[in-house]
Formats: structure tokens, C-alpha cells, sequence
């Protein structure tokens, strides 16, 4: 076994830790576990850090437990949260599930054969079981409402004036959360629970059950929420969330996301989302430096996420289209993406609808240009603009006699015009 809370200190990524905890992982071959709550099919990279967690336990020998809160994600957690939240139905629970768990093992071994195989478990298979009269009994009697009350997701709610308060329900959910770290103890010899900065309160309301109702001793770590230098929130764009399926973000807006990074945070990223060692990381830095302008940082993070998350065909292809705005790219280039990144990499590019009739006839540019799209503002402008070889069709160079024919649709729909190095316009043929 390696020093994993080390691992973790270096990369900036540790936050709070329970006293005696990182001599316990040295001499001891644990499970620890972290929970991921299914409010959607898809986890988005505010969780990467909290997986990349687990993989840096398991490569350090031990065990590591991702939980899927099927309970308690039909509770839901106050922590962090100004308001309650909509409470999800057992149909769109499972549905969720299923997209977490892969997801996750995208990243962790999960093979029977490997000593120190990662499992996943959800609590909705040993909390659907147990009544109310029984978990009050046996386990709300071990926790006084004095110690939840002075949780700090709990006092915020309460003192916060923008807050209509909090239900019973949120109310409990460290109660919740507690008995699941219980229940990991006992029954898988479970002793280290880990999580976000904000998962504190609830994540030592468990080690006090498993201290209360079991006489035992367990441990916990937290890592710190990463934050943009800028004060913008990490993982969101103006057009939200960044996630990790690719049916929701696709790998080139997600290869592009971490390409966009500042230095500052691209230094602090290449530390928390790759697994790079630090003689690695710090040789990358100290290049970066010279030449910032180059972006080896941000063009090296971008690769190893994308690939850890996509897989590297998905990242070549990433950075194929990537190129394509910037790069000596063909036509050929642009009919070898699928629709979606065609449109991720042209999005926000000005658009004119022709008929699928006009282009079996074939297209002449002026029309394409100007009369049938107002591209340019006039047939005269269209026409001085493809005398000066300043426009290209889908990346290739044209003149007035050329004319565009379904043999030059990208994805059987589209046809990209450029004038000069910068301006685009998409022609959507239907």
C-alpha cells in the first residue's frame, strides 16, 4: 500500500481529515466509500473529483465503495442547497442509477480478480426494508436532535432569511446517510467514508453512530470543492452543466471545456483530474511557463480527461474537430464528424435554410452566398468576394462557377460557407 492521504495533500486535495486516520490507511488495507446521488442519468464533472478520490484509494491498495443513493437520493440532501428539492419517482431512480454505474466504471476496476476490486452498492437494497418504527428505535435514539442541529447544513438553512426552513424529510437525511456508513461497517468492514468539503456534518454523524450503536472506531476525509480562479463555477457553461455522458455533452464540448481552462486553473486542474505523478506535473508546469501561449498545460489535461472519460478514438476525434476551425482542414475532415459535433464545433454560426430541390438542381454560388441566404448583402458582393478567391465551400476554395450538389452535404444536411479565415455561415439544406 501507498500513502494515500499523502496523494491526496500534494494534489490539493485534501480538506478535512479525522484525527489518526492516515496512520490507520498505512498500516491498514480498508474500504472506504464515497456516495454519489442520482438526480440524473448523467454524473457531470463536479463528481470527477470525488471518483478520481476512490481511484487514487484503490491504486493505493485498498478498497473502494461507490454508494448510489437510491434512498437517500429520494430524500434528498440539504447540504449546500438554499431550498428543497423536487423528490424523484423509483422509475426515474433506476434509470439514474444505471447511467451513474457507468459512469463509474469508466474509471474503476470493478474485475472480480483484482484483490482490491471496487464495488458499487446501492442503499435503497437495505433501506427499503427497514420501518420507520425500527429505524427510530434502533437508530434515532443513538443521535440527539441537539448534534444535528448544530451541523452547519443545517444551521444555514434555518438562519437563512431566503429560506422557507427545512422539512422533516431533509431533516433526516444525515440520520440517513449516517446508518449507510453503519451499515458499510458492519457489514463490509467498511472504515473510512469520503466526500465533498460540504459533506462533513454527514459524514461524522456516521462515524458517532458507528461509535454510539457499535463501540467501533471509524474514520473520515473530506477534499476541498473545486473552485474557477475567476470565481465562476467550475464545471458549468453558459449552456450548463459539462457532463460526462456524451449524449448529454459531447467529447468535443467536453475536451473544450478543460482546453478553455485559464493557467491558473489548468495548473490546479492538472493536479486534481489526472494521475500523472508530481515529478510529471511539475516538469509540465515549469514548460508551460516558457511558452503559455503554446497551452501545453491545458492541451495535455484536455487529453488525459477526455480519454479517461470518452476513450481515445472519442479523443482524436475531439481534437480532429477542434483543428477545424483553426487548422488546414478538408472537406473530407468535415464529413467525417457526426452531426452533433459538426454542430457543437459551428455553433452560434449565423445559418440560411435552402431546399433539398435547389441543391439536386445544383446550387450556384451566388445564390448560395447571397440571393437565396443574404450571407453576403448582395449578389455584386458575392460575386467581387469569389473573384478574390476569398470564399471557400466546406473548406475548399470555389469560384463563381462552381455549384453545390448533394455530393457536398456533411451529415446529409449541411453546407458549411466561409469568407476569408473567420467568417462562417452554415447552410441547413431540408
Amino acid at each position: 500500500m501507498t500513502n494515500f492521504v499523502e496523494e491526496l495533500r500534494w494534489r490539493g486535495l485534501l480538506h478535512d481529515i479525522m484525527p489518526d486516520t492516515e496512520e490507520y490507511l498505512l498500516k491498514n488495507k480498508t474500504a472506504g466509500y464515497i456516495g454519489f446521488d442520482p438526480t440524473a442519468d448523467s454524473l457531470h464533472i463536479g463528481s470527477l473529483v470525488q471518483i478520481f478520490i476512490l481511484k487514487h484509494f484503490q491504486n493505493a491498495g485498498h478498497n473502494p465503495i461507490a454508494l448510489i443513493g437510491g434512498a437517500t437520493g429520494m430524500v434528498g440532501d440539504p447540504s449546500g442547497k438554499s431550498a428543497e428539492r423536487n423528490l424523484l419517482d423509483e422509475a426515474t431512480l433506476a434509470k439514474n442509477i444505471a447511467g451513474v454505474r457507468e459512469n463509474l466504471e469508466r474509471f474503476l476496476d470493478f474485475d472480480a480478480s483484482v484483490e482490491n476490486k471496487a464495488e458499487l452498492v446501492n442503499n435503497y437494497d437495505w433501506m427499503k426494508d427497514i420501518s420507520l418504527i425500527d429505524f427510530v428505535r434502533d437508530t434515532g435514539k443513538h443521535i440527539t436532535v441537539n448534534y444535528m442541529m448544530a451541523k452547519d447544513s443545517v444551521k444555514k438553512r434555518l438562519s437563512s432569511e431566503s429560506s422557507e426552513g427545512m422539512s422533516f424529510t431533509e431533516f433526516t437525511y444525515q440520520l440517513f446517510q449516517g446508518y449507510d456508513f453503519y451499515h458499510l461497517y458492519q457489514e463490509k468492514n467498511c472504515k473510512l467514508q469520503m466526500g465533498g468539503s460540504d459533506q462533513w456534518g454527514n459524514i461524522t454523524t456516521g462515524t458517532e453512530l458507528i461509535r454510539r450503536k457499535a463501540q467501533g472506531k471509524a474514520y473520515a476525509i473530506t477534499v476541498p470543492l473545486v473552485t474557477k480562479a475567476d470565481g465562476t463555477k467550475f464545471g458549468k457553461t453558459e449552456g450548463g452543466n459539462v457532463w460526462l455522458n456524451a449524449d448529454r455533452t459531447s467529447p468535443y464540448k467536453f475536451y473544450q471545456y478543460w482546453l478553455n481552462s485559464s493557467d491558473e486553473d489548468a495548473e490546479n486542474f492538472i493536479k486534481k483530474f489526472t494521475f500523472l505523478d508530481k515529478e510529471t506535473i511539475e516538469n509540465l508546469i515549469s514548460e508551460h511557463r516558457k511558452d503559455p501561449g503554446f497551452r501545453l498545460l491545458q492541451k495535455k489535461l484536455g487529453e488525459e480527461v477526455t480519454i479517461m472519460t470518452h476513450g481515445k478514438e472519442a479523443y482524436e476525434n475531439a481534437l480532429k474537430a477542434s483543428s477545424i476551425l483553426f487548422g488546414k482542414s478538408t472537406a473530407s475532415d468535415l464529413k467525417s464528424l457526426d452531426e452533433q459535433t459538426f454542430l457543437d464545433v459551428f455553433d452560434g454560426v449565423p445559418q440560411a435554410t435552402v431546399s433539398i430541390a435547389d441543391v439536386e438542381e445544383g446550387l450556384d454560388m451566388i445564390g448560395a452566398l447571397a440571393a437565396k441566404t443574404n450571407f453576403l448583402n448582395s449578389n455584386g458582393e458575392a460575386r467581387r468576394a469569389l473573384n478574390e478567391n476569398a470564399i471557400s465551400v466546406n473548406k475548399e476554395k470555389v469560384k463563381e462557377d462552381f455549384t453545390i450538389t448533394k455530393e457536398d452535404l456533411i451529415a446529409n444536411k449541411y453546407v458549411l460557407l466561409q469568407r476569408g479565415k473567420k467568417t462562417y455561415y452554415l447552410l441547413v439544406v431540408e
